[in-house]
């Protein structure tokens, strides 16, 4: 696998909306602030409005200015001069301007230059975009990464696979989940795989519940009308936190590299049990339905909170508990993994007191909670923890996921991304909830939610919040 990227010219889809503006944009200038670009490139930004290069330009400033890193710092001129804007929009009936630019930015560069096309574009555009690179020859020997979800419903997923295969192989398929190329999700797999201490413990005989925690206290105002069509069921449970899961709870793969990892990943996936209804809590937080470009009778859910059961030998019994929202009490993106109540030579220890967590924010920390003895003549015993922030680790460099990911696309690595076998079984377990929503249950901004919820971590509780 190589791991300087040869010559390139992207393509951005969706290069002035607001995923472009606050994720990909500024991942792409990290790259080139990082001397992980390649030597020659060249971005081309589409859109539908008619933009001229200087224009689009000055708008990737602004929102550098924005949203980092700032412009005036690193090789702003020279990455300037490589931005382009096509605009007409782009389908199957109508190029718009994008052919003509891409062959401009063909001419100059190298004659083996790949073409990556990113689609920064909401689910329903998929389809008529990856049509459209079929059938204006922008489909061969290309790397196409399309966001998440991928898919709205189970028999939306299939379809869109069955198009997306129609037009592309598999090797050229990059769909991207964000909290795979976190550094705190990849160092679980190096915690537990290269630590015994750790890995010997990582089994229903010592692991009494896992917790998978991303609270948000932001709302929704800046994407209003792709989340009211979405939801926090197909934003962050069927996408991220399902897939968090998956790096807690697979088996050893043979080896780190993109075929045994990504293996590993869709087996234990498969083994998710169908999710109860009855075990998930939805919610929408007071005032959601004036936010502007949300429907008045909305019923999009902004929270939810559920129990997902794995079959298979590892995990079988060990509830693996779910949560997420917007506005709520706290900005948390924590795995929680706790482990069971010794019950003997101590009598009445408090349960949860022995937790293994990761914090998947930032470059992460791991810390460890357990119970020690206070010192002192007598044998009383209080909470203790211990905390491991990853970025003060010798020469850390660590690098933002989107800017991670975005290097794999170049280079070709496949590992961080998902299959859709994998996503196959994601939304055959999501289906009896889709097919048969819980009630809709209004929580305060602020909250931590619907009180209900906190039936799912019974007998014992959140960790967070509660």
């Amino acid at each position: 696998m190589a791991t300087t990227p040869g010559p390139t010219v992207f393509v951005l889809f969706g290069a002035t909306g607001d995923l472009a503006k606050r994720m990909v944009l500024p991942a792409f200038y990290t790259l080139a602030v990082e001397g992980l670009l390649p030597d020659d490139w060249v971005l081309v930004g589409n859109g539908r409005g008619d933009v001229s290069h200087e224009d689009f330009q000055g708008h990737v400033h602004d929102v550098l200015t924005e949203f980092g890193p700032a412009p005036d710092q690193g090789p702003w001129r020279e990455f300037r001069r490589r931005l382009r804007f096509a605009g007409g929009g782009f389908a199957t009936d109508d190029p718009g301007s994008l052919l003509d630019v891409i062959g401009q930015a063909r001419d100059e560069l190298p004659a083996d230059a790949q073409l990556v096309h990113y689609l920064a574009v909401p689910p329903v555009a998929f389809g008529e975009i990856t049509r459209a690179l079929g059938e204006h020859g922008l489909a061969d020997r290309a790397r196409v990464v399309y966001e998440k979800p991928f898919g709205t419903s189970p028999e939306n997923f299939r379809e869109l696979d069955r198009l997306v295969h129609s037009v592309l192989d598999e090797s050229q398929v990059y769909r991207i989940d964000h909290f795979l190329g976190k550094e705190a999700t990849q160092n679980l797999h190096v915690l537990r795989f290269a630590n015994e201490m750790f890995g010997a413990v990582w089994n229903r005989r010592h692991i009494e519940s896992v917790q998978i925690d991303v609270p948000e206290t932001l709302g929704v105002d800046d994407r209003a009308e792709f989340y009211d069509a979405t939801g926090a069921v197909l934003d962050m449970l069927v996408t991220h936190l399902f897939q968090v899961a998956a790096e807690v709870a697979m088996e050893p793969p043979a080896s780190l590299g993109a075929d045994d990892l990504r293996a590993a990943r869709e087996k234990v996936i498969r083994a998710f049990r169908p999710l109860d209804p009855a075990e998930v809590v939805l919610g929408q937080f007071a005032g959601y339905r004036d936010v502007p470009g949300v429907g008045r009778r909305s019923r999009t859910d902004t929270y939810v909170a559920a129990r997902l059961w794995i079959d298979n030998p590892r995990w079988r019994g060990v509830p693996f508990l779910l949560r997420t929202g917007k506005r709520l009490a706290a900005d948390e993106q924590r795995v929680s993994l706790v482990l069971r109540t010794p019950d003997h030579p101590f009598a009445g220890l408090a349960a949860q007191s022995n937790v293994l967590s990761f914090a998947l924010s930032g470059s992460g920390e791991i810390d460890l909670g357990l119970l020690a003895k206070k010192p002192g003549v007598e044998l009383s015993l209080r909470p203790a923890s211990v905390r491991l922030p990853l970025a003060d680790l010798p020469d850390a460099e660590p690098l933002p996921p989107y800017v991670r990911l975005l290097h794999d696309v170049l280079v070709g690595d496949r590992s961080l991304f998902t299959r859709p076998d994998g996503l196959a079984a994601v939304w055959k377990v999501a289906a009896p909830l889709l097919a048969d929503r819980p009630r809709m249950a209004p929580y305060p901004p602020g909250s931590w939610g619907p009180a209900r919820a906190g039936k799912l971590a019974a007998p014992h509780r959140w960790l967070l919040g509660q």
